[in-house]
């Protein structure tokens, strides 16, 4: 069998371009990336495809002169929740590239989790121009309006009908405060040479938001509920208006003195959840029935403070006010602040006490020393929890490193139990979504380590069912970057997140497992494997301390849990 050269100075059958080809694709792919780039956009995540190749090779030479980082992904899933994850750390937009039909859809539910979340995304997707749409042609469908009202703004253009790409990067950029869609018909040739202008990295800044701030008086019976979204500002505001603060774990604002940790009890007991007159809610709760229910009460004034591009958040549409900042009282809380606060932190403490004998407090007597370590050898070896698998990957995140966690049963647990730590901590709590949080994971641990030499591990915590959903983030392009990175999984076979709800009880047993909790028989120690992760089992509470010590590289923990 004899093979010949190709003979590069003739088009490619597929449709490449001869190399030298003069190309408006290319020309106008690389005028639009220098504007974004002058902008101050850093990050760019591309899923290979031909008709956005001259968006893709202008990213590779961008890339080259290290003026943007590239991201490769093959799957658009994984490659749309990675851009979400570097936006969420970096809190600027980031661009997704894809080719034309079926892969833009694949960016779907990576943007209906911006849209719900606040979260700046770009997506740039390669098109067919007009005269080749509605005719037939080959990955041709109706692109522009396929994301529906999630997107705040569409812009349809050609790459080559004299739009001036400036105009097109402010017309995406300006007031951005989630998802938009800019969809580029290129035609033929549809790559080419295209030298890089002379362009420097602009600064971004965050739009600002014009607003009146609601004034705020320090009031007996008031709480702040911080959710998903919420940051620091809820822990602030508890503060200066003397309130518990009911911060989930997901909020970023579960830290503080005012941290009252098991909210959901306390909120349905008579002598403090009945007392409650005002709720001032920051972000978007969503892990507790306690919190919209407490809204809904008769007699209780509730005060929602908006987060830029989150949905409004108002359960059975009772909020007295819904504002886009608020005003706090100045000096120091009143005096009965003292008392209000107290009694929900101590009765909150005494809900969560467990009395563990310490070393220290032992005499001297042999006796009792070895009474004690046998103790704490049968504590090593209690099989591991829920609870407690939630706690140890708590207790483990520091403020240097990174915590993301899942849609599954386990974030419902950490949020019970976790006490206050000021940690970074994300979630795709949006639409809450189970796909795509290892994707998420990694945008966040790559945006983290490039940004802050002394960033630590990012830990993921979600369940079995969350890891099939985004097994494709597992898989690298050679010579893409991962960050360090523990995926700690538990494993109950199946989304026993559905034995909570009236279904459990009310449904056939077989029907129940067969079509909701659909176990399945992964075989986690032959997926590391093949991905090339490190695989970590962790079936007691020994062994799961020392699964979760930071080391370099890629982790997979396994963690059996029972029913």
């Amino acid at each position: 069998m004899t093979t010949r050269s190709p003979d590069l100075s003739a088009p490619d059958p597929l449709g490449a371009p001869a190399r030298g080809l003069d190309s408006p694709a290319s020309r106008f792919a690389t005028a639009l990336l220098a504007g974004f780039v002058a902008r101050g956009v850093r990050d760019l995540v591309l899923s290979p495809g031909s008709r956005s190749q001259a968006l893709a090779l202008a990213a590779a030479r961008f890339e080259r002169a290290e003026l943007l980082h590239l991201h490769v992904r093959v799957d658009e899933r994984v490659a749309g929740f990675t851009a979400l994850g570097l936006a969420r750390e970096t809190g600027r937009p980031v661009l997704v590239v894809t080719t034309s039909g079926t892969a833009v859809a694949n960016l779907h539910p990576a943007v209906l989790e911006a849209a719900h979340s606040g979260v700046p995304l770009v997506v740039l997707s390669g098109d067919r121009p007009v005269e080749l749409r509605g005719i037939g042609s080959n990955q041709t469908t109706i692109q522009p309006g396929l994301f529906g009202p999630v997107v705040t703004r569409v812009l349809d253009v050609e790459g080559d009908d004299g739009t001036d790409p400036a105009v097109l990067v402010a017309a995406a950029l300006d007031g951005i405060a989630g998802p938009v869609h800019v969809n580029i018909a290129f035609r033929e040739p549809l790559s080419g040479d295209a030298d890089l202008p002379d362009v420097a990295p602009g600064d971004w800044t965050t739009p600002p938001r014009d607003h009146d701030a609601l004034a705020l008086d320090a009031r007996p019976g008031t709480v702040v509920v911080a959710g998903a979204g919420a940051g620091p500002a809820a822990e602030e505001a508890a503060r200066a208006l003397g309130a518990p603060l009911l911060a989930e774990v997901v909020s970023g604002a579960r830290f503080g003195p005012n941290l009252v940790v098991a909210y959901r009890e306390l909120l349905d007991t008579a002598n403090l959840g009945d007392r409650v007159e005002r709720v001032v809610v920051f972000g978007r709760p969503t892990l507790s029935r306690e919190v919209p229910a407490l809204i809904q009460r008769p007699g209780v004034e509730t005060v929602v403070v908006r987060s830029p591009g989150l949905d409004d958040y108002d359960p059975g549409r009772r909020a007295a006010w819904v504002v886009d900042a608020v005003s706090l009282p100045a000096g120091p809380a009143p005096e009965w602040a003292r008392s209000w606060v107290g009694r929900w932190v101590a009765a909150s403490r005494r809900l969560l006490e467990v009395e563990e004998a310490s070393a220290a407090d032992l005499s001297d007597d042999y006796r009792e020393r070895a009474a004690f370590a046998r103790v704490q050898l049968e504590r090593l070896r209690e099989p591991v929890t829920r609870r407690m698998l939630g706690e140890a990957v708590w207790a483990a995140t520091w403020p240097h490193d990174r915590l993301v966690l899942g849609a599954s049963r386990l974030v419902r647990e950490l949020d019970r139990a976790a006490p206050g730590k000021r940690i970074t901590v994300h979630a795709n709590r949006g639409l809450a979504g189970i796909d795509g949080t290892v994707s998420t994971a990694i945008g966040v641990g790559l945006a983290h380590e490039r940004e802050d030499p002394r960033a630590g591990v990012v830990r993921v915590l979600l369940g079995d069912l969350a890891l099939q959903h985004d097994l494709g983030a597992l898989l690298a392009a050679v010579g893409e970057a991962s960050p360090r990175i523990q995926v700690i999984v538990g494993n109950d076979a199946g989304g026993t997140i559905f034995d909570s709800l009236e279904v459990a009880d009310t449904a056939e047993p077989a029907l129940f497992d067969r079509v909701m909790l659909a176990p399945t028989a992964l075989d986690l120690r032959a997926i590391a494997a093949a991905a090339g992760w490190e695989y970590r089992r962790a079936e007691n509470r020994g062994e799961l301390e020392t699964a979760l010590a930071p080391t370099p590289g890629r982790v997979l923990v396994e963690v059996p849990l029972p029913r």
